[in-house]
């Protein structure tokens, strides 16, 4: 009997597991630090889950070279901060990237995690609050 496949698990790159605090700057530049917690949530979401990256990256020529490789560089840190010798931690990131999967379109996923969508919920939004859109990271903090 053929392996029952997980659900898929959409996630955008930039601002969702890339802190894209440098801004765009390029297909193949991903010069900042991860968003605290995305490699831990990519290996627990896992479990459940198949993941995938899609970006706007994903079409462009060495994007996805150049997320693969962002991953597995910081991945091998991730998991030397977790004690993993330094040529085991090479080769556990590796691994961990390649249980990843970079479709050059959109995939028909179970669920999605963009930093930049708007949820439909049956009613359309005003166009006012769609130019007015701004994701987690340039929201200002509201104090009570």
């Amino acid at each position: 009997m053929p392996e029952k496949r997980k659900p898929i698990l959409c996630l955008d790159f930039d601002g969702v597991i890339h802190s894209y605090t440098s801004g765009w700057t390029g297909a193949h530049d991903v010069a900042d630090p991860p968003v605290p917690g995305a490699l831990t949530f990519i290996q627990e979401a896992q479990q459940d889950f198949d993941v995938c990256i899609f970006s706007s990256r994903s079409g462009q020529p060495n994007g996805i070279g150049a997320m693969k490789t962002w991953l597995r560089l910081h991945y091998q840190e991730y998991f030397q901060k977790a004690g993993v010798p330094g040529d085991q931690a090479f080769i556990r990131s590796k691994k961990a990237v390649k249980r990843i999967d970079f479709p050059t379109e959109k995939p028909p996923a179970f669920v999605t995690i963009d930093d930049r969508a708007v949820q439909f919920e049956g009613a359309w939004p005003a166009i006012e609050d769609l130019l007015s859109f701004k994701p987690w990271n340039k929201r200002e903090e509201k104090t009570p």
